[in-house]
């Protein structure tokens, strides 16, 4: 008998952390997904014990990298998001319902772009941080738009550095991905995704036979040819709050 649980956890494992021998022929995000869960993973392996917030948690995708005490998923009150069967508190838009001081590490990945008061947002990640916690956050720069219409910018590192600094951060590394050929390739996934994903199953099957391709070719191409740190597909920053 079939166990559908488990064929749906290993797809959702596959959709976040693509391997290359399987999420490769068929996720259309393949480039993008795997250098941000090597990213995060790296970052939960410097982690031991206490409390952790997920700043716009979606599914909690990463939650089983993580040695903590506590694990807190944070979303946004929207409804059309789909995603508050996860979390475990709502954000209204303007202060995160915590107190002062309340965590030693607040995640948050692939939402800082969704976020049309930026320096509203990052007063209260600092507000509810620990002295001496850090933030650990992923933000798209070369991407389509997505979670429309709420899909507010796109930032440069030099802006990103500016921003957190300006709200009392100290900047602990800075980082890029796909800062080589795997960013056009990536790009040329979600154009096809986004344009023929919608017919059928024949559309979808040849869609699926693009992205294998364009994965694999990518792929290899990508180790080949020279980088550009120019351009890249996302910025990746952790920072601490210092007093």
């Amino acid at each position: 008998m079939i166990n559908k649980s488990k064929i749906r956890a290993f797809l959702d494992g596959q959709a976040f952390n693509p391997s290359p021998f399987i999420g490769m022929f068929f996720n259309p995000f393949y480039f993008s997904r795997r250098f941000l869960f090597k990213q995060v993973s790296d970052f939960a392996k410097t982690l031991s014990g206490g409390k952790l917030l997920d700043v716009g948690c979606g599914t909690k995708p990463y939650r089983r990298l993580f040695n903590v005490d506590r694990y807190d998923g944070l979303e946004y009150s929207e409804e059309h998001l789909g995603r508050r069967e996860y979390a475990d508190f709502i954000y209204d838009g303007h202060k995160f319902p915590f107190q002062d001081m309340s965590y030693d590490t607040v995640i948050c990945n692939e939402v800082f772009e969704e976020v049309f008061n930026p320096d509203e947002f990052l007063d209260e990640i600092y507000r509810v941080l620990k002295v001496g916690g850090v933030c650990f956050m992923t933000v798209p720069f070369a991407w389509d738009e997505q979670e429309q219409p709420m899909d507010f910018a796109r930032y440069t590192s030099f802006g990103l550095r500016s921003l957190m600094e300006r709200h009392s951060f100290e900047i602990v590394s800075q980082s890029k991905t796909g800062a080589d050929l795997s960013v056009l390739f990536q790009l040329g996934n979600e154009w096809v995704f986004k344009k023929f994903t919608r017919g059928g199953i024949v559309s979808k099957l040849i869609t699926n036979v693009f992205f294998s391709i364009n994965n694999v070719v990518g792929s290899i191409l990508a180790k080949l040819l020279p980088g550009n740190a120019d351009f890249y597909l996302n910025n990746i920053v952790i920072a601490r709050r210092i007093r």
